[in-house]
């Protein structure tokens, strides 16, 4: 999710920036003024705050890998800079600066991908080894781009042009370019991997219609329309973990869900109702109508749907399976999560079942004071040296004084992730070995 000043919106809580799922939609990060914190989504009745950084205030991005300790955090007074945490042991990893505004991180076990406007950062994440550079990539304002989270398919997706929705797909572990999809007439808008990292969802800047592509083929697998009325700004699109379900959330009030399904003809001749004559009636007539008028009668409606009480805030969805039952989880910059049950037979309008609250009351009232009495609160000031460690747009991205860590090998002792923490399944917090820190060793 984008990052949004509260003044922008009277919705906005005062303390929130910025909100992200992790890979396996088990926690949920959130960028606040003050830092940041991960909470645990594993239950539907309670919001455990499992961690709250302070390390740097205003971070407008903070991604976690899966449900160990590593977590990436970036600050609006360091728009330039990304740091490494391990947030258990409250040790930094360590940090990169680069030559421009980062603008969006994307973590699987294997590779960290930091996109700037112009250019896409690829590293190995063990040790941070910058792997490979992408400059002179598309103009990118929002760094919209996706990473598979598969082991094997470790794909990057991201615009292939600034005025037309072309996806470039590239692999990220044989750092090459796989192939091209023409995907949308406009610009895109949202990108997003299935688990498997054979399918990939996008929207474009107008917002009407999702599409579904097979990867690494680029064939186009289904097409659903949002809507038609109006044009939107899709915020967030997310597979279910077995990929039968698509939601889509926007800066409307109307959270959609579409199921991926492949109607066969021999299902509809053997349960000939009512719908599915007109249905055939529909495709026998657009064989004479004009081509846009053919696909939008072709094109599948939402499954299931939510409708929020908020309008024009921004918000990230995410389906989950949480005490072994379907949800979807939006989490709003109004400083809340939401839980809702999904029918996965019938669909339907989706029952909100809890209500979660990001910030504390405490905060919140604290957060009121300083707005009534602004002269109190002094202004943070800005680092005037830190200009001096930015990078030249023709070099790589350096990384800053961490003893112990060299640009070109990465960490210079032992791994920065172990090899259990990249295996699959549940990581133990607990285990003091995950993330060792970088030797304090000079170079």
């Amino acid at each position: 999710m984008e990052s949004q000043d509260a003044s922008d919106d009277p919705g906005v809580h005062r303390g929130f920036i910025c909100a992200s799922f992790n890979q396996d939609t088990t926690s949920l990060s959130v960028g606040t003024k003050t830092g940041y914190r991960l909470f645990s989504v594993t239950a539907v009745d309670k919001l455990d705050c499992i961690h709250e950084g302070v390390e740097c205030p205003d971070v407008y991005i903070v991604e976690r890998l899966f449900s160990s300790s590593l977590v990436v955090v970036v600050s609006l007074s360091m728009p330039r800079r990304m740091n490494v945490y391990h947030f258990k042991k409250g040790t930094e990893i360590c940090n990169y600066s680069y030559s421009n505004n980062i603008l969006s991180v994307r973590l699987n076990r294997q590779r960290l991908v930091v996109c700037l406007e112009e250019s896409i950062y690829i590293h190995n994440i063990r040790d941070m080894k910058l792997l490979k550079t992408l400059l002179n990539t598309p103009i990118n304002p929002s760094g919209l781009c996706a990473l598979s989270i598969s082991h094997t398919n470790s794909y990057l997706a991201y615009p292939g042009s600034a005025t037309i929705g072309e996806i470039t797909i590239y692999d990220a572990n044989n750092l090459s370019t796989v192939t091209l999809i023409q995907a949308h007439d406009s610009p895109l808008a949202a990108l997003t991997f299935n688990a498997s990292g054979t399918k990939l969802a996008s929207a474009s800047e107008k917002g009407t219609v999702i599409r579904v592509f097979s990867v690494p083929e680029g064939q186009r697998l289904f097409e659903f329309r949002r809507g038609m009325k109006r044009y939107v700004s899709i915020g967030s699109l997310s597979f279910s973990a077995d990929a039968q379900f698509l939601c889509a959330s926007s800066n409307t009030e109307t959270v959609h869900i579409f199921k991926l399904e492949q109607h066969s003809p021999n299902q509809e001749e053997e349960s000939p109702t009512w719908s599915a004559y007109v249905g055939k009636m529909f495709t026998a007539a657009s064989t004479y109508l004009p081509a846009h008028v053919s696909d939008m009668m072709h094109q599948d409606r939402a499954f299931a749907t939510v409708r929020l009480n908020m309008f024009g805030l921004k918000n990230i969805c995410a389906l989950a399976t949480i005490q072994k039952l379907p949800r979807l989880l939006v989490a709003s910059s109004d400083g809340c999560l939401y839980i809702y049950n999904v029918d996965p037979q019938d669909g339907g309008e989706c029952v909100l079942v809890q209500k979660h609250r990001l910030f504390e009351s405490s905060e919140e009232q604290e957060e009121q004071k300083e707005e009534e009495n602004p002269e109190d609160v002094s202004p943070q000031p800005a680092s005037q040296s830190y200009a001096a460690t930015v990078a030249l747009p023709s070099t790589p991205p350096s990384s800053t004084t961490l003893m112990g860590y060299s640009e070109e090998g990465g960490a210079q002792k032992g791994e920065v992730i172990p090899d259990h923490e990249l295996a699959e399944g549940p990581v133990c917090l607990d285990d003091l070995n995950e993330f060792p820190p970088v030797s304090n060793q000079s170079n």
